[in-house]
């Protein structure tokens, strides 16, 4: 039997670290006890970016991701916009990266390497900010896939994310007819009222893990604003 073998590890800040493991050819990134995602189960995070983008209707727009993780929401958003498209990526963590350039090259591709692409080594929240404050342009959509949904499970500061005040300037830093998109791994009606609170058309949807159906459920909430 195949044992799981430990890569590597990251250190997001005090007390909080995340671990690189293979088996049988798969990859997973794990914090404590949760396995935070694992190429075995990637098909909601590729509904992250694909669903939001059917809905926005746009070709090239200007897109925010939160997390890079193992890249799926990312490499979905870039193989369904045009050559025009933007698309920043906020990972906190620089070691995700380097894993991804190193030994998940294969799984990454080529794909860092895409002009389209402006990957920020910084909080989501912190994009969310500048956008809010003339800093940078906003943004056509958020996609936000930073924790298991939307509890800083990873870290505790990503709860001001997921807050009133978090998902108001979410919506602030939107473009009019902008979407915000959270993924989770399951239902949070608390939540859920918060996002209704700001005011987007909110649509939440069911995906399986898994493309064949199978796996567990996922929830991805999408937040339109008029």
């Amino acid at each position: 039997m195949l044992k799981r073998e430990l890569i590597d590890t990251a250190q997001i800040e005090d007390g909080v670290c995340l671990e690189l493991f293979e088996h049988a050819g798969h990859f997973m990134i794990v914090m404590g006890r949760n396995e935070l995602m694992s190429t075995r189960m990637r098909f909601s995070e590729e509904q992250l970016a694909q669903l939001t983008i059917d809905r926005l209707g746009k070709d090239n727009p200007r897109i925010l991701i939160g997390g890079y993780g193992m890249g799926f929401t990312y490499r979905a958003a870039a193989t369904r916009l045009g050559g025009k498209a933007q698309i920043v990526v906020a990972e906190i963590s620089e070691t995700i990266i380097e894993w991804a350039k190193g030994p998940m090259a294969r799984l990454t591709g080529d794909g860092l390497a895409d002009p389209r692409l402006d990957l920020k080594i910084c909080d989501v929240a912190a994009m969310i900010d500048d956008a809010n404050d003339g800093t940078c342009a906003k943004f056509d959509a958020i996609l936000l896939d930073v924790d298991n949904g939307p509890d800083g499970i990873v870290r505790d500061a990503n709860n001001r994310i997921y807050s009133r005040t978090g998902l108001a300037k979410a919506r602030d830093a939107l473009r009019p007819g902008g979407i915000l998109a959270v993924w989770s791994a399951g239902p949070d009606p608390a939540f859920r009222k918060r996002l209704f609170d700001t005011g987007l058309d909110i649509v939440e949807w069911k995906v399986r893990s898994r493309p064949n159906n199978k796996g567990a459920h996922h929830i991805i909430w999408f937040g339109q604003k008029a």
